[in-house]
């Protein structure tokens, strides 16, 4: 099957000029739009916690170079910066972009991974999905409205104790593809971020005890091959739960349903005739 190239794949000044034809587009939507953004940061932290969580920061990826991995992890800590401890109250859009801004070498910001057009490369900042990535799990087990989130549309790497549902995350590159959520409850909520020696860790929080949770889960998970080409599939549901009556399940919904190609083989799938 022959993929044709989109006219920013096929020189670099073009890539440049559809970047920030872009950018430029979402901030006059932060300007003119009518969203209330969350910006209140404190290090006093919520009284409940709502989920906590935890993400290892240097992982195996085979060939790939290791130094972007380890820059990463100082991105991430710049990054984080600008999180930690952000209170989203009643009426409030958390927004990835917004918050953390544009990464520079002027910021401090190194060169580490991202996957563009299919492939992983350098650039300038990479590795922060993972933060968002984290962030969008902890939103997942709360009543907070998902209201902008992507995903890679590949996966690059096999599994390396993955304790997340594939296609769980959500991607960010700066500033038109960010993740947002609203709070349309009557509650406030507080994202806070910190680091162990070899984790990513944070939570989430809330000023009043909710008398249910959440518990995200996988099925139909499976790995296809289509002429050649391989593709991994799932879907994502969502249990809410009384915490006070014995676990009583009042909610399923389906979050999400994933297809993405994969630029590795896997050790089983399924052929799939056409």
């Amino acid at each position: 099957m022959t993929h044709r190239k989109l006219l920013s794949q096929r020189h670099p000044l073009f890539y440049f000029l559809a970047i920030w034809t872009k950018r430029i587009k979402r901030y006059s939507y932060w300007y003119f739009d009518s969203k209330k953004y969350a910006s209140e940061k404190t290090t006093s932290k919520l009284a409940f916690r709502v989920k906590k969580h935890q993400s290892v920061l240097l992982k195996k990826l085979g060939e790939n170079d290791m130094q972007l991995q380890v820059n990463k992890v100082t991105n991430l800590k710049i990054a984080s910066k600008k999180i930690d401890g952000i209170l989203i109250r009643p009426g409030e859009t958390f927004s990835f972009c917004r918050l953390v801004g544009l990464p520079t070498k002027r910021k401090g910001y190194l060169p580490g991974m991202e996957l563009t057009f299919g492939k992983a490369t350098a650039g300038i900042g990479g590795g922060l999905c993972q933060i968002s990535n984290f962030i969008h799990w902890l939103v997942l087990h709360s009543p907070l409205t998902i209201v902008e989130r992507y995903h890679h549309s590949f996966d690059p790497f096999p599994d390396d104790g993955r304790v997340l549902p594939f296609g769980s995350g959500a991607t960010i590159f700066y500033n038109y593809r960010d993740f947002q959520f609203t709070n349309n409850t009557t509650y406030t909520f507080q994202i806070n971020i910190w680091f162990s020696e070899k984790c990513l860790e944070g939570e989430l929080r809330i000023d009043n005890e909710l008398d249910y949770t959440y518990h995200v889960f996988e099925k139909d998970h499976q790995f296809l091959k289509i002429e050649n080409q391989f593709y991994r599939k799932n879907e994502i549901w969502r249990n809410k739960i009384l915490k006070f009556q014995s676990g009583k399940v009042v909610e399923t919904e389906l979050i999400t349903k994933n297809f993405a190609r994969v630029t590795y083989t896997p050790e089983e799938f399924t052929e799939v005739k056409q």
